[in-house]
């Protein structure tokens, strides 16, 4: 049985790749459970210095998923949160063990599927030369590299091409993107130049906080470049 956490922005922003991952491990023959109390992870309060207000939220979401074995996430940077922030944050409130058993539950989705599941049952098709964006959250920490890759790799008509600065971060970085305006857009100009240079038609990632930081550049200036999840890639 898995139990998924659908973050903040992706359930109000991004629906569509919550349901394409649901879609994608029931394919899978995944049992998929939702818990409707679910909110946030505290990861947002904690990046904007509302320590508190953070440790609060997270008390409610260790709440929410208390004892459930598999937790998946289409989002790297929230699943890094969980798994190395909480043991900081709830240091000598809840027994060490407690706290990894939890920790260690949480998956990010690609990762869960290529480590946990007959990932070659999926037989997806997507005629399209893309590129592979590696979020910081998620090459960093979640030290996920390769399972993404060789997921997409499974997409019959889907070119893959690398990026030489692939773990070049994209600019976002939460709140850095708001404090240090200049300097985020810079990085994400970079890396769609990047992809353009490439020839590709779209940039893929685990991590639709990277992807929507991409295409608001993108589409403030006009170009003809998509963005996609990669549960929106395998579902197709």
């Amino acid at each position: 049985m898995i139990h998924i956490f659908v973050p903040c922005f992706i359930d109000q922003l991004y629906p569509q790749t919550a349901i394409n991952m649901v879609t994608v491990l029931r394919k899978l023959e995944c049992d998929v459970q939702y818990n409707p109390n679910q909110t946030c992870c505290g990861q947002p309060a904690m990046n904007a210095g509302f320590w508190d207000e953070s440790v609060e939220v997270a008390s409610k979401f260790m709440e929410d998923f208390s004892n459930k074995k598999n937790i998946v996430c289409p989002s790297a940077s929230c699943v890094g949160f969980v798994k190395n922030q909480y043991p900081s944050i709830f240091e000598g409130e809840f027994d060490k063990m407690m706290l990894d058993n939890f920790t260690n539950a949480f998956h990010e989705f690609s990762d869960y599927v290529f480590n946990h599941c007959t990932y070659k049952l999926l037989q997806p098709t997507l005629k399209m030369k893309v590129m592979y964006h590696d979020s910081c959250a998620a090459l960093r920490e979640c030290n996920i590299k390769e399972a993404p890759r060789a997921l997409l790799q499974l997409v019959e008509g889907l070119e893959l091409i690398e990026n030489p600065d692939t773990e070049v971060c994209c600019g976002f970085g939460g709140t850095f993107a708001t404090k240090f305006e200049p300097i985020s857009v810079a990085m994400a100009q970079q890396k769609v130049e990047q992809a353009l240079a490439l020839g590709v038609e779209a940039i893929v990632s685990t991590d639709l906080s990277c992807l929507m930081h991409l295409d608001g550049y993108i589409q403030q200036q006009q170009i003809e470049l998509k963005t996609m999840h990669i549960a929106d890639v395998l579902v197709c």
